[in-house]
């Protein structure tokens, strides 16, 4: 088989979201399946460490798609054309954005369809693209691949996908996360909060992240239990958003919030591993990969009770109403002060863990690619 991948964000030093799925599941796939050929298409020139394998062949088409305009060319024209060219037996979008001018079978990866229940999260460009395209791109594709059976049911609900097109691979976690020792967590409670203890964040500064009422939760929970506990923010902002700036400035205690911008991977594993807590509030996910991080690191986890998180979380963590403030605060106050609670937590996160692993995601993408071949045959 000749399989051809969108692999435009397989980018060095600055892997985020679609990244990594693309890295921890393609490259599993090259290793494991080298009589096939591989078509790596890049929007920018690319770094060698993600050429897996003697039966990659990559290729790099202008422009670098970071604006919908530059969606349109690249996907539409610069796809197009390759696809054509190279006759592939198949195209798999792990971003989910594709080609509308092709008859190549086509696979795509939606992890969610946040754009569609809070619009108002994103700039007009990207909203208007997002909300136009993928109902055509759920459409187009011969198979859809999601994260979660709540983004399974979603793109069932909002599309009119029929439920047999559409197969769930829940992502795993980097191996980089695991248990610190003592020596390990006091080390990461110097270098990422000034020597005390943190709860951690860790996600793009996004509205649907709801940092700002992550802001003002904190603040209610330091003026209320008098706790010693720190908030280590990792993540760069995704948009601008103004609420998060107003929030944290409105803050009185302002001095006690870390910002780390982005981690790599192995800082980003240790910030977690050495956490009192991981909290997540976001109130729109179709999986929540931070989760999993923090389940392999021994780390509670604190985090919204909407969409994809309360699937995933299962009994591992505090469920909290993104939505209220106090929820919020009283959530934090809980994982803070109840040790026997966070115990309780770790072991149930260990356990819940076993249910992700990127070696079953790839395996099931695998699956999705055989059958989408053969049955065009």
């Amino acid at each position: 088989m000749r399989i051809a991948i969108n692999t435009r964000f397989l980018l060095k030093s600055k892997m985020e979201g679609f990244g990594w799925f693309t890295y921890e599941t393609v490259k599993r796939m090259v290793e494991s399946h080298p009589e096939h050929e591989f078509y790596f298409y890049f929007d920018r020139k690319y770094d060698d460490q993600f050429i897996f394998g003697e039966n990659v062949k990559a290729f790099v088409f202008p422009p670098q798609a970071r604006h919908p305009l530059l969606f349109k060319l690249w996907f539409n024209h610069s796809i197009t054309r390759a696809l054509r060219k190279h006759q592939p037996d198949v195209f798999l979008s792990p971003d989910g954005y594709l080609s509308l001018r092709t008859s190549t079978p086509q696979i795509a990866v939606i992890h969610d369809l946040n754009f569609e229940h809070h619009p108002e999260d994103l700039p007009k460009a990207a909203r208007n693209y997002l909300k136009t395209y993928f109902p055509k791109f759920a459409e187009k594709a011969k198979h859809i691949i999601t994260v979660s059976e709540f983004s399974k049911k979603d793109i069932v609900n909002t599309y009119g996908i029929s439920p047999n097109k559409i197969t769930v691979a829940y992502n795993g976690a980097s191996d980089a996360f695991v248990p610190l020792s003592e020596a390990a967590k006091k080390n990461a409670r110097e270098k990422f909060a000034g020597g005390q203890e943190y709860f951690v964040f860790v996600g793009a500064l996004h509205p649907r992240k709801n940092v700002n009422r992550l802001f003002e939760a904190f603040d209610q929970f330091k003026k209320e239990s008098n706790s010693k506990t720190h908030l280590v923010i990792v993540g760069e902002k995704l948009w601008k958003d103004q609420s998060v700036e107003e929030a944290y400035e409105k803050m009185q205690f302002k001095n006690e919030v870390h910002f780390t911008g982005h981690l790599p991977l192995e800082r980003l594993a240790k910030a977690v591993g050495g956490a009192k807590a991981l909290v997540f509030p976001s109130y729109f996910e179709g999986f929540g990969i931070p989760l999993v991080e923090a389940m392999k690191a021994d780390c509670p986890i604190l985090c919204g009770n909407l969409t994809a998180l309360p699937e995933i979380a299962g009994d591992a963590a505090i469920l909290i109403n993104p939505y209220s403030v106090t929820d919020i605060s009283s959530g934090l106050e809980k994982i803070d002060q109840d040790e026997a609670l966070r115990k309780q937590l770790i072991e149930k996160g260990r356990e819940r863990a076993k249910a992700f692993s990127w070696d079953t995601t790839a395996e099931k993408i695998w699956e999705v690619v055989e059958n989408t071949v053969h049955s065009g045959k």
